[in-house]
């Protein structure tokens, strides 16, 4: 990847055929089409190791009868699928230069239970919105103005992987935010926040604010 090159947006288009002959029935059947899209670069050790796999994706849903999936990826997708269409263009270093952004993102907010050590999802926009609000000062390298912070579609993802049910919590929240570390920053966009980011969470989804 070029210096100059941060990471590579793209977007998957999935006609109603399209989802039907790939058998996307829910969030598992998404993400491996999405994944299938990548060359597999990790090792096997980096893969136990839990290594990010340099792909983060939001499911944007329908319209009509086109489903779009945004992709932020360390590598270009494959550009001629067997379903679908894909689109892809390079994001420049430099488009994280800037101070202060609007947001959007879909995440799994939880917190682990001291006692069981187990994840419990966060119920309720206040919960979450707390809950947001502390990690993305301190983890996420910006700050959040509460004032104008959205929750919506708060909801739950569940599926069938390995014979196991899993479940996910599910919330957007948009706004806008001031970037306070610029390196934990690059990481949050280009690794994704949160957990479940295999499975279409945590991709910050941001657009400059250069007014004054």
């Amino acid at each position: 990847m070029s210096e100059d090159i941060l990471a590579y947006a793209s977007v998957l288009r999935l006609s109603r055929a399209d989802q039907n002959t790939l058998k996307i029935k829910d969030a598992y059947g998404l993400h491996k089409v999405v994944y299938g899209l990548f060359d597999d670069i990790r090792s096997e050790a980096e893969k136990q190791g839990c290594a990010p796999s340099g792909i983060v994706y939001a499911d944007k849903g329908g319209v009509f009868n086109t489903r779009q999936i945004l992709m932020l990826s360390n590598r270009k997708p494959h550009q001629t699928p067997q379903f679908g269409v894909v689109q892809t263009k390079p994001i420049q270093s430099r488009f994280l230069a800037h101070d202060h952004y609007a947001f959007e993102v879909t995440v799994n907010p939880g917190k682990r239970d001291n006692q069981t050590g187990k994840i419990v999802p966060l119920r309720g926009r206040e919960a979450i919105a707390q809950w947001f609000l502390e990690r993305a000062q301190q983890s996420w390298g910006f700050r959040v103005h509460p004032d104008n912070l959205q929750i919506d579609k708060i909801g739950v993802q569940v599926f069938e992987k390995s014979g196991k049910t899993i479940t996910h919590g599910s919330a957007t929240l948009k706004g806008e935010l001031a970037v306070i570390d610029r390196d934990r920053f690059r990481q949050s966009f280009t690794q994704g926040i949160g957990r479940g980011r295999a499975f279409g969470f945590g991709l910050l989804q941001i657009v400059p604010l250069t007014g004054n």
